[in-house]
């Protein structure tokens, strides 16, 4: 890689992150400290504006990078993260954005709750929270050091190392200083330019094949080695029942892992009413949607005018297929146009990846200190305060500058740091692996752990506290065991310890398996509780999720 394409991408990256670290330092001086400014900015923001912010949080590294590089290895079978990651949306928009807007405060334990016994609801879902915010960081972390590796010409283990580390604190700083506030408008800054580079490449695509989709498919599947195999179902999941399975397991996860994933989740007390948090979905699925239909093209671009050979050859796992298509479109090696287009895309892709870790590492440093640290503060009552206390509560919260709002705050900036720390650690082990392939493992603990005991909450009457632990402990165990001894950690060389093989889980996704358990330790929990479940209390919850009464 020519020391044009280094300077000018390193240039384009350090303006981005000194406007970004620009917005944290603005609003650090404007904020006042407050658990409610900290973890939901204020509840202030419109609902064009969290769609967007909704949008970069959701279009992360592993779509950018992640997708297209499967789909430039594998084609057809690639495509279904693509569609996965878009139809998941009609599942949040109609199941659980305005109902968690409602119900909610903080985090998903807050919807849960509302009527059950805190402290081991809160434990638990404060648990799973923090183990799906950390897969997901690893993959963001997997993106940043490929991209460094692509970027400076060789895949130094030391390049990449410190890459990741670097992103790591960045994030941390992010958190701690900025809040939901800084970190809304860096992911909102970030959508907007992360669309216009996907626009741009698309369309350059496009021209290049003079619009005639038919001939980038013919030769995204002559350049690939597979013929027509290329553009059919059955490249990566054709292989056999194992093949078939891991394909019906990727799809559940995808489709109903977004609903679990606490980042997400965490947008929608952003805005001051629910209404706000449903345009801001509507606003969500135009962007991600426009933003997957293009990475197909990319995928396939990337396939057809540099090579799936060339691809695999830069990295294993494909995470630099747009990179490389950008430097052909521009011109190729060692043109301005490749120079120039190169280091924008890079530039994108590494704001792509801040803005993501930044998203996450709040959400799970939120549940730290909100659900997990809370919990063994206050006494273990049952359901949620009425809105009085919780009204004398905020306003305690801005009067005293110690009372238990701020101390939640000062945990949850040294809970940042921490999870940084896990997820450099991880992403250094995990270096070798697809990221889209990461996110899917993420979506499938989210969609084992966290999606059964909402939905539970949100819709069964006779739903228990020891349902609610159940249903967490029930689905999130079983997905990371099956994840520890399945393929993807030993017994195949693309695992992360190819030398040894304890694998007995045949399939490389959890989700078939571990989503169905999730909920079936929800319901077995709730029948063989001695617990009455409180009516009360469901139908103080049923009519603030419908109607918003009594919503924080």
């Amino acid at each position: 890689m020519s020391g044009d394409h280094q300077t000018l991408a390193l240039l384009l990256f350090s303006a981005f992150v000194a406007v970004t670290l620009g917005i944290t330092t603005w609003v650090s001086r404007h904020r006042h400290g407050s658990a409610e400014e900290f973890y939901t900015g204020g509840r202030l923001f419109s609902p064009m504006e969290n769609g967007f912010a909704i949008a970069g949080d959701y279009m992360s590294a592993a779509s950018f990078l992640g997708i297209s590089g499967l789909i430039a290895l594998f084609g057809y079978d690639g495509m279904l993260y693509s569609v996965g990651f878009l139809v998941a949306w009609l599942v949040v928009l109609l199941l659980v954005a305005e109902l968690v807007r409602n119900c909610g405060r903080f985090t998903l334990a807050d919807v849960v709750a509302a009527r059950m016994r805190e402290r081991p609801v809160r434990i638990a879902a404060g648990t799973s929270s923090v183990a799906v915010s950390i897969l997901y960081l690893v993959a963001q972390m997997v993106g940043a050091g490929s991209l460094v590796a692509l970027l400076l010409g060789g895949t130094s283990e030391a390049a990449r190392a410190w890459t990741v580390i670097g992103v790591g604190a960045l994030m941390v700083v992010y958190v701690t200083l900025g809040g939901m506030r800084a970190t809304t408008w860096i992911q909102i800054v970030k959508a907007v330019l992360l669309m216009a580079g996907t626009i741009a490449l698309t369309v350059l695509v496009l021209v290049r094949f003079h619009g005639d989709f038919d001939a980038l498919l013919t030769t995204a599947a002559e350049r690939s080695g597979h013929g027509k195999e290329f553009l059919s179902p059955g490249l990566v999941y054709g292989g056999g029942w194992t093949a078939r399975f891991d394909f019906m397991s990727l799809g559940l996860a995808l489709v109903l892992g977004t609903a679990g994933l606490p980042h997400i989740l965490s947008r929608f007390y952003t805005v001051p009413t629910a209404r706000a948090a449903r345009r801001s979905v509507v606003w969500a699925i135009g962007l991600i949607g426009g933003f997957y239909l293009m990475t197909i093209v990319l995928g396939f671009g990337a396939a057809a005018l540099v090579g799936t050979d060339e691809v695999r050859a830069s990295s294993a796992a494909g995470n630099t297929a747009v990179p490389l298509l950008a430097l052909d479109l521009g011109g190729g090696a060692g043109s301005t146009g490749g120079t120039v287009l190169f280091a924008v895309v890079a530039a994108v892709a590494f704001a792509t990846i801040l803005a993501v870790v930044a998203g996450i590492t709040l959400a799970s440093s939120a549940s730290v200190a909100h659900d997990l640290y809370a919990s063994l503060k206050r006494p273990d009552r049952r359901g949620r305060p009425d809105a009085k206390r919780h009204s004398k509560a905020h306003s305690t919260a801005h009067a005293k500058p110690h009372s238990k709002p701020r101390s939640e705050v000062a945990v949850a900036r040294i809970a940042a740091a921490g999870i940084g720390a896990v997820a450099i650690a991880l992403g250094l082990l995990a270096r070798d692996l697809n990221v889209a392939f990461l996110v899917g493992l993420a979506f499938a603990v989210a969609a084992s752990a966290n999606l059964p005991v909402l939905l539970y909450s949100l819709f069964w009457r006779n739903f228990t506290t020891r349902g609610a632990v159940w249903s967490v402990y029930g689905g999130l165990v079983p997905a990371v065991l099956l994840v520890v001894f399945s393929p993807v950690v030993s017994g195949s060389p693309e695992a992360l310890f190819p030398g040894v093989d304890f694998h007995v889980f045949p399939l490389q996704n959890p989700g078939l398996v571990s989503i169905p358990l999730g909920f079936l330790a929800g319901w077995l929990g709730t029948v063989l509780s001695r617990e009455r479940a409180d009516e009360a209390k469901h139908a103080e919850s049923e009519v603030r999720s419908l109607t918003g009464a009594g919503a924080v």
